[in-house]
């Protein structure tokens, strides 16, 4: 397949950024942009197969640099690292040397700090024969606190089954915590409404209980009889006003997770007859249902982004493993290669 590539701006150094579009014979598209490695667009036929846009994003590199988006920083699209999700303090002690990182999130390090791997420019290698595109980046020794020159490579693959498919490969010259992932939004009714009214399954029977700042406990409750419970389908919105903080933000405890390739989730949308499943690698996915959208970010429409405009599923390790000696451990080794793979599949029932 051909892959499109076209200018998508510059940053604000100069750099020009690219946008390259991936297409397959069923009508879904994937549009990436090597800053942040970002999936700007996916387009998905719905059960009358007429395409719409499934994620939150924005069709130029503007929408990603506008004050109001670095305000709220919601990662639209974009890859996330060196570590997904939050590091209590911003501190960490491995081999008995403290490492402190950038505290971006409250107290706490979130997402790979200040310039995680969402703002910076990957370099892009076109894989038309796999209909796939390939994004390297060489995190240096110190970046954002952490030890070790991380060698990073991401490659988006769009397959003849409407999968995206994600590989994450990376390699260091010294022990350092690795935890990356994806963080699209998702709106299977392509943005017509918001995403309570979609039904959704999670394969997890327990969760990273955390405190008021969203650091893991250390305890790992079971979902059963609790809003946190998606089990068997329940609509997003279902249960959400039982929610502290205006909904879902939480860690779910994959079951028999055990590094190979499995159901994770699914999310079907019943109007437009979409249907996702997630299949990961990882031990964990974080479901996160968009309660910090204020509607202070202008989407691609001109309208306003609301409360619930998409909804997330980053899979992903623990929370705060650097500092879980419990949790399932996300040190890299020299001499290893960390090595992960998300797959988002969609098709239509209904």
């Amino acid at each position: 397949m051909q892959i499109e590539k076209k200018p998508f701006g510059n940053t604000p150094e100069g750099t020009p950024v690219q946008l390259y579009t991936l297409k397959n014979e069923h009508g879904m598209t994937a549009s990436i942009t090597n800053y942040g490695g970002i999936v700007t667009s996916l387009l998905v036929p719905d059960k009358h197969g007429k395409a719409a846009d499934v994620v939150l994003g924005f069709d130029s590199l503007e929408g990603y640099l506008s004050a109001a988006y670095l305000k709220n920083m919601p990662y639209f699209g974009a890859l996330i690292g060196r570590y997904g999700n939050r590091i209590a303090k911003g501190k960490f002690t491995l081999n008995g040397q403290e490492y402190n990182l950038a505290t971006n999130n409250g107290p706490n390090h979130l997402h790979g700090g200040l310039i995680g791997f969402d703002k910076v420019v990957w370099t892009a290698t076109e894989l038309p024969d796999q209909n796939a595109l390939a994004l390297t980046y060489t995190s240096p020794d110190g970046e954002e606190g952490y030890p070790g020159t991380l060698q990073v490579i991401v490659t988006y693959s769009l397959t003849p089954q409407n999968e995206l498919v994600i590989d994450y490969r990376a390699t260091t010259d010294k022990a350092t915590p690795v935890n990356l992932t994806q963080h699209s939004y998702f709106n299977l009714t392509g943005g017509q409404e918001d995403v309570l009214n979609h039904e959704l399954v999670i394969n997890a029977d327990q969760y990273t209980a955390v405190d008021a700042n969203l650091i893991p406990v250390g305890e790992l409750p079971e979902v059963a009889g609790t809003p946190l419970d998606f089990r068997e389908p329940h609509l997003i919105g279902e249960r959400i006003k039982q929610m502290e903080g205006g909904g879902y933000d939480h860690n779910y405890v994959l079951r028999n997770a055990d590094g190979t390739l499995k159901l994770a989730a699914t999310a079907y949308e019943k109007n437009s007859g979409r249907f996702m499943e997630v299949f990961t690698t990882e031990p964990g996915v974080q479901f996160y249902s968009g309660n910090f959208l204020k509607g202070e970010i202008t989407g691609q429409n001109g309208q306003p982004i609301q409360n619930h405009a998409g909804f997330c599923l980053e899979a992903q390790h623990y929370p705060d493993s650097p500092n879980q000696p419990a949790f399932p451990s996300t040190i890299l080794q020299p001499g290893q290669e960390y090595r992960q793979q998300t797959v988002y599949k969609f098709s239509t029932k209904g």
